[in-house]
């Protein structure tokens, strides 16, 4: 073969490779941006539910107006007042917490750790207990519950974080340290409702069952600018995160502070579950269920994996709030119930599956 044919054929390979990474991120892309059409029609039927009746046209009309003009007429006032906020809130925690699971999984190498499975939730769960039964807690008044639930789950975070540096933060410790957790403040949450009084009691299971219906304007904005802050760094943490996947030798053999990376992006997770679960309440499953179908369709890179499963886990928290709103009206059902139901058969897949070919 001379040297002309030789290199025509690298170039004809050269250029394979360079259409096959264009596939390859094209699809990436293009479920993106099919999530984002998704979230926006789910938004605008969630946004025609309630007692008084508003069609999806209607809906996406009063949107667009309220860009440029206050809310005068009682079809306005309800959707920009009463359930767009609920709406956001639904968008705001299904991106936290998807990411937050995602962020996890890389972190621990683990496709079952998520904020549920690693004690943050639980320890949010007692501290609202803590608050609604015994009305101790860290400030008083109306944020009593919200900032108890806050401080316990980055307490829950900041004691993990303690256990991994003492004996190394490897994916073995969090995950043990976050399933004793888990465990002594469901036990504690238990104690608390067992001796407490029957209406306390009632309202500790509703907040641990998972709502947006405590939504506002002022509680989204705290949400917003923790995402804000937040993701923004797990994004730039994308690439160490990709490289923690190939285990930890190799990640040091790449230039990358294993350790840090770890504790940094597991922290930086821990706080945009606490800045949620505080108003929301224990809404398990989101964290774990996007990460996964995500992954089945982009792969494993969480460059895109990141931005990808937050907005598949705003789809998937907005869509099970909206079947919980809908399946027995006018009651509505805790959104935590119907994420519940959701990720049930994925912990069940996920326990029986052999093969590994997108993990």
């Amino acid at each position: 073969m001379s040297d002309n044919d030789a290199l025509r054929e690298r170039e004809t390979t050269n250029e394979e490779i360079r259409a096959q990474y264009k596939r390859f991120v094209g699809r990436k892309v293009l479920f993106i941006f099919s999530t984002i059409i998704l979230i926006v029609l789910i938004a605008g039927i969630a946004a025609t539910l309630g007692s008084y009746p508003i069609s999806v046209i209607e809906v996406y009309s009063i949107l667009w107006h309220g860009l440029f003009q206050n809310p005068e007429t009682t079809k306005e006032l309800v959707v920009w007042n009463l359930r767009l906020p609920h709406i956001i809130m639904g968008i705001l925690a299904g991106i936290g917490l998807a990411i937050a699971g995602t962020t996890m999984q890389a972190v621990v190498r683990n496709p079952l750790a998520s904020p549920y499975t690693l004690g943050i939730a639980s320890a949010a769960g007692f501290g609202a207990a803590l608050a609604i039964i015994l009305g101790a807690g860290f400030v008083t008044g109306q944020y009593l519950i919200i900032v108890n639930a806050f401080i316990f789950a980055l307490l829950s975070a900041s004691i993990i974080y303690g256990l991994s540096r003492h004996k190394g933060a490897t994916p073995e410790t969090m995950i043990l340290a976050g399933i004793a957790l888990m465990y002594l403040f469901s036990a504690m949450t238990g104690i608390l409702q067992y001796f407490g009084e029957e209406t306390a009691v009632a309202e500790v299971v509703f907040w641990m069952f998972g709502s947006l219906g405590r939504a506002s304007w002022d509680k989204l904005l705290f949400v917003f600018i923790i995402l804000a802050i937040c993701v923004p760094i797990l994004m730039l943490k994308s690439w160490d995160l990709n490289t923690l996947s190939a285990g930890d030798e190799s990640a040091k053999s790449l230039g990358v502070n294993v350790d840090q990376t770890r504790v940094v992006c597991f922290i930086i997770a821990s706080f945009v579950t606490a800045g949620i679960i505080c108003f929301t309440g224990t809404i398990g499953f989101i964290g774990l269920v996007a990460p996964h179908m995500s992954r089945m369709v982009i792969g494993g890179d969480n460059r895109y994996l990141i931005p990808a499963s937050g907005l598949f886990g705003a789809a998937l928290l907005l869509g099970a709030d909206t079947i919980a709103r809908r399946v027995i009206a006018p009651a509505i059902l805790p959104v935590g119930l119907v994420t519940s139901f959701m990720g049930v058969p994925l912990f069940l897949y996920l326990i029986l599956r052999r093969r590994r070919e997108y993990w």
